[in-house]
């Protein structure tokens, strides 16, 4: 198989095509998962696009990210095959991870993308120890940390900005605030804000409208640009929206912990269409038009990929294989 190259998102209409992209990837998931080719369900991120590719648009393909339990959208904004993407969603062996990582745990280490993570704020070790390694080898790349509003209460998340700051490592934190840690709403389980945790250890921090593209590019351009310049670590607050339920077992499970009219309010604010409506119709027709046809290609590589055989299940636990350990029955 071919080597994907880097997304480029270096204009308004690359930008759009992308916010399309991942709009049109988690709608054809979820009706994969409806229809029971994809099993266990999926957290769609929808409504979301705009921080991925914002994001994304700031960074080089040196550069490397980690994601979260809803991370379609940055894999697939930092350059991703949605071929691949959506075959390994469906536990196919032409998956990113030959179907044994799934929708929570899709990585491309070639694109720098390091890795989903069905744990909350697990990433951001990671990428701060990517972050070290960049600084060692002085080779100029910058690590990104996606995570949600839940994250911000979990020890492992303060332990990743405090080595951040003390090492002025190249590193970027972005908290996608949609307001809520599955139901729980972040406004009471959160005591101080986002803001205050990365103020607490001398992070420079800013909020940015989440739902607009062009607002996220340029707060994140500007802290990837510091990072990279030796300047240290810096924190975006990304106030978005998800406009499905936190995973699709919602829709089974009838929950009401969101108002219609709370929905609403956040769909007229809706990325897609605002970074669509500034472009010329017709050039927007030929970018849905192409988008739809690429998903249509990715939905046919992922159902005429076979499934990984169970005989090879504890292949690629371990970088060198599976050893058993002295005296164990063979």
């Amino acid at each position: 198989m071919t080597t994907r190259q880097p997304a480029v998102l270096d204009s308004p209409e690359a930008r759009y095509r992308m916010l399309r992209l991942i709009r049109g990837f988690e709608e054809t998931a979820l009706g994969l998962v409806k229809s029971g080719v994809i099993t266990g369900g999926i957290h769609p991120y929808i409504g979301q696009e705009a921080v991925a590719v914002g994001v994304c648009a700031a960074l080089g393909p040196q550069d490397r990210i980690t994601s979260t339990h809803r991370g379609h959208g940055h894999v697939l904004a930092k350059g991703a095959d949605p071929r691949r993407l959506l075959a390994e969603l469906a536990g196919r062996v032409d998956g990113l991870n030959q179907g044994r990582g799934g929708s929570m745990h899709a990585a491309d280490l070639s694109l720098g993308i390091l890795g989903a993570n069905g744990i909350v704020g697990a990433g951001a070790p990671i990428a701060v120890g990517a972050a070290w390694a960049s600084q060692q080898a002085g080779d100029g790349r910058v690590a990104v940390t996606f995570f949600g509003d839940g994250a911000l209460n979990q020890g492992v998340l303060l332990e990743a900005l405090n080595l951040a700051a003390m090492w002025r490592l190249p590193v970027l934190f972005v908290c996608e605030n949609n307001g809520y840690a599955t139901t729980l709403p972040a406004a009471t389980a959160v005591a101080g804000s986002a803001l205050g945790r990365a103020a607490a250890f001398g992070i420079p921090a800013v909020e940015v409208d989440g739902m607009d593209t062009e607002a996220v590019r340029a707060a994140a351009d500007e802290a990837a640009g510091r990072a990279r310049a030796g300047g240290g670590p810096g924190f975006l607050e990304c106030r978005t929206y998800r406009f499905e339920g936190h995973h699709t077992m919602e829709r089974r499970m009838k929950l009401n912990y969101r108002s219609a009219e709370e929905i609403e309010s956040w769909r007229a604010r809706d990325p897609l269409s605002r970074a669509g409506a500034a472009l010329d119709p017709g050039r927007r027709a030929e970018i849905d038009a192409g988008v739809d046809a690429e998903l249509a290609e990715a939905e046919r590589f992922a159902l005429a990929s076979g499934h990984p055989d169970p005989a090879g299940a504890c292949e690629h636990l371990y970088a060198d294989g599976l050893r058993p350990r002295a005296g164990a029955v063979a």
